[in-house]
């Protein structure tokens, strides 16, 4: 389990390019999957950098 919760940031970040790449093939085709894929990606970015200061493997 600690393996993956240093990894957590990075699969939320990789979710939100999940949502650009629908949104790029045409499966969401308003402004507001772009705005949601951005929040996901900026909070994931901050988790992965908090998660790996201060998460200490048991």
């Amino acid at each position: 389990m600690g393996k993956l919760m240093r990894y957590l940031g990075v699969l939320i970040i990789l979710l939100g390019v999940l949502i650009l790449l629908l949104h790029f093939l045409g499966v969401f085709s308003s402004n507001s999957a772009l705005l949601v894929a951005g929040i996901i990606m900026i909070l994931g970015l901050v988790g992965h950098v908090l998660i790996n200061k201060y998460y200490v493997e048991e």
